[in-house]
């Protein structure tokens, strides 16, 4: 790649600003024949929580008119088969990993992180706070600025080797701006945003949903104008770095985020029928930079003209 597209992210150097999001890009390991890992500029693997999650009914995935509705349900292999099983041969890809890292309370997200200290091959943490906390009510860590500093601030906490950590903020709240505050000085070294948007499709003819578990998490191109605006307003109260998410297809929508404020952008559901897709965005990124006569990826940050 290019070196223009070469950036950084809490100290952890890329090779281009585009990651691939968390939950649509398996382990990593699952691509390898599709893309070259390393040439990435990161992966944020799937989910991982302290016991292994069987996930949802059937049917778990449903296209929408603009965009894919669904209900995994978090399903994963659990931390300790991630790292006796997959982190090896990340490592062996020498990609840049980011561990997406989630559960329904304090104590199992601090021992899911605690497992992941002890491995190697891992750049940062991604912590993913849409999880009610089963604890305080059900209460979802984020929709609540307390809760959510207590989580964030338990996790950073928990992590002595000095990667970072980056929270992953819920669409699906009031106003973002007083989560983005509270992650940040609860310790965050950076915040990521959005996750799926809250939806549910019907099926006229049953007259049942069209998801197994009822309601489902809408992501893809219906969703990008809310993800900008989400991405623009959680970036002007904070000083850490924005990674943006959310419909991303193409270069030029990743300039988008780039120019609302992110410093990094991951991309997600494009890579379920484009497998390339990281890649070929960071190519698209770079052309664009190269039509507007744009240095470094870095100088397109923050430049929204309002």
């Amino acid at each position: 790649m290019p070196s223009r597209l070469e950036t950084s992210l809490c100290g952890v150097p890329l090779k281009t600003p585009v990651l691939a999001a968390s939950g649509t890009f398996a382990y990593g390991v699952e691509f390898r024949e599709f893309v070259d890992l390393e040439s990435l500029g990161g992966i944020v693997v799937k989910g991982l929580s302290l016991e292994p999650m069987d996930g949802n009914p059937p049917p778990r995935l449903y296209e929408t008119q603009a965009g894919m509705l669904n209900s995994i349900g978090l399903q994963n292999i659990g931390v300790r088969a991630f790292v006796r099983d997959k982190l090896p041969e990340l490592r062996e890809s020498k990609a840049t990993v980011f561990a997406n890292v989630f559960g329904y309370s304090v104590e199992d997200i601090v021992e899911v992180v605690r497992v992941l200290e002890d491995s190697e091959g891992l750049a940062g943490y991604e912590l993913n706070v849409s999880c009610p906390n089963t604890k305080h009510g059900g209460i979802y860590f984020s929709s609540d600025p307390v809760l959510l500093a207590e989580v964030v601030t338990a996790a950073k906490n928990a992590v002595r080797s000095g990667r970072p950590l980056i929270v992953k903020l819920s669409p699906n709240v009031a106003k973002i701006q007083p989560l983005a505050i509270a992650a940040a000085d609860a310790g965050a070294d950076a915040i990521s945003l959005i996750n799926t948007v809250v939806g549910l499709a019907i099926d006229p003819h049953t007259r049942r949903p069209r998801l197994g578990a009822g309601a489902g998490g809408l992501s893809g191109p219906a969703i990008k104008p809310i993800a900008l605006r989400l991405v623009y307003e959680a970036a002007q109260p904070v000083k850490i770095p924005v990674i943006g998410l959310g419909g991303i297809a193409t270069g030029t929508d990743a300039a988008e985020f780039l120019i609302a404020g992110a410093s990094a952008i991951e991309v997600g559901t494009v890579n379920f029928w484009d497998p390339r897709a990281p890649a070929r965005i960071a190519h698209e990124l770079d052309q664009f930079l190269e039509r507007e006569n744009v240095p470094c990826v870095s100088a397109l940050v923050g430049t929204l003209n309002l």
